[in-house]
């Protein structure tokens, strides 16, 4: 895998962490981000500097973390990814557990027209 791809992977995962946090907490702190991700508070540190950079997030006067529209659209595609990966694989009797962490391991690299031929099964199957 070349370091462009790890590079997006970074980005999506973090914002989809900090969405997860929102949407749970309401509000999002690098340390529930670090908590999370299971990395460092100095590596949420340095990315939040980039996602910030790039226009993905703000911070604001109390240092709580908010997805601008840019970082929003992309947290939203990678967590919805994640969800319908998770739910079509308990479906064929994986794990929950496993069912997650598989379904984080290929929603960054699963193609749209893959995804969305996956989305259309899963479809077909709920209407029979």
């Amino acid at each position: 895998m070349n370091k462009g791809k790890n590079v997006e992977k970074t980005i999506e995962d973090y914002l989809e962490a900090m969405l997860m946090i929102q949407e749970q907490q309401g509000i999002v702190r690098s340390i529930d981000v670090a908590y999370l991700l299971g990395v460092t508070k100095p590596s949420v540190t340095y990315t939040t500097k980039r996602l910030k950079e790039r226009g993905y997030i703000t911070m604001d006067e109390n240092n709580f973390i908010n997805l601008t529209q840019t970082g929003m659209a992309i947290a939203s595609r990678t967590y919805e990814k994640h969800k319908i990966l998770t739910g079509f694989f308990m479906h064929l009797g994986v794990d929950r557990e496993i069912a997650m962490k598989d379904a984080c391991l290929i929603e960054h690299d699963l193609s749209p027209e893959t995804f969305e031929a996956l989305c259309r099964h899963i479809s077909s199957i709920e209407n029979d």
